[in-house]
């Protein structure tokens, strides 16, 4: 199948069985092509953003169009709105950090702020909050690609101290991805 464009489809609404298997029949039955995709579950609620491949007489207002009985059985937010193509080469990832302290605001713009001054790139997140109503902690996970040289552990060791958090850096073996 060749395909002339790319969309970006996202999903949104409540977690149930049934959501990835309803928007992929719908697409494959368009013809597209899933070129990249990721989903999760955030507090109960399901999210799925896909990179799909449209044949030459698909456009996104039809994909969304072709999705609307999907969404309106599942309760969903579904989008479908066209995206160019990225180059192929991505950085690889170097390290993941991980982040754990008391439950707050401004802790993951902090932590990817002082990583972007430093030039890391960040490839994954992840996060949640685990422990007990009385007692939150904040857990977050990241994936990044760090320049040559950079000293993660040392270059986050003041935010550590201000944040009141834990920071855990671990360089990523390339042969394990």
């Amino acid at each position: 199948m060749e395909t002339t464009s790319l969309a970006a489809v996202t999903v949104v609404g409540d977690d149930r069985p049934g959501i990835v298997s309803a928007v992929t029949r719908v697409l494959f039955e368009l013809g597209c092509n899933l070129q990249d995709a990721t989903s999760t579950i955030l507090s109960g609620h399901f999210a799925m953003m896909l990179i799909v491949g449209l044949p030459q007489d698909v456009d996104p207002a039809r994909v969304e169009g072709s999705l609307e009985e999907v969404r309106s059985d599942l309760d969903l937010v579904i989008t479908a709105r066209p995206v160019h193509e990225a180059h192929l080469a991505f950085d690889e990832p170097t390290h993941l950090i991980s982040v754990y302290g008391g439950d707050r605001p401004g802790i993951v713009y902090r932590v990817t702020e002082h990583l972007s001054s430093s030039g890391v790139n960040v490839t994954d997140l992840s996060s949640r909050v685990i422990g007990s109503a009385g007692n939150p902690v904040y857990a977050l996970m990241l994936e990044v690609s760090a320049p040559d040289g950079i000293d993660l552990e040392g270059d986050l060791a003041d935010l550590k101290e201000s944040l009141g958090v834990d920071i855990t850096v671990n360089e990523i073996e390339p042969d394990i991805l």
